[in-house]
């Protein structure tokens, strides 16, 4: 079967640590993340495209925005957040540690939520280390 596929790249500052590490990443520091969600459709819509590069900026490139750029993402019970809540510093809770392949799991995920035909998410912790989440299917 032919497919389409585009993508679309954004980047974000974030702050993460992985309390359950043993070794430098145990310790609160930051990034310069960047991800590409990959979306995939077997015909086109009537305007010959798969999805809109403008509805991706306006949909999970807001969610992005507005729930991790600039803020230190933890694994819910890191006792790190209690004291960011208390000092009223963005925080975002994820259910897993918030690694590279977790957080790529999560933006596909919420793309998938917004609607959109996602078939794949790249996310960059750093320049050289990227993670992937992809549906099953284009595995």
């Amino acid at each position: 079967m032919n497919v389409y596929t585009i993508s679309r790249q954004f980047s974000f500052c974030y702050g993460h640590r992985l309390s359950a590490y043993n070794g430098k990443c145990a310790h609160p520091h930051g990034h310069n993340g960047k991800v590409r969600i990959y979306l995939q459709k077997a015909s086109l819509d009537s305007l010959g495209m798969v999805a809109d590069f403008n509805e991706l900026k306006n949909s999970i490139g807001c969610w992005i925005d507005e729930h991790l750029d600039h803020r230190m993402i933890l694994q819910s019970g890191d006792p790190l957040i209690a004291a960011l809540f208390e000092l009223d510093e963005p925080v975002y809770v994820m259910p897993e540690a918030p690694t590279a392949e977790n957080l790529a799991k999560l933006i596909y995920c919420q793309a998938a939520q917004l609607g959109l035909p996602v078939s794949k998410v790249k996310f960059w912790e750093t320049e050289n280390c990227s993670a992937a989440f992809a549906a099953a299917d284009t595995l």
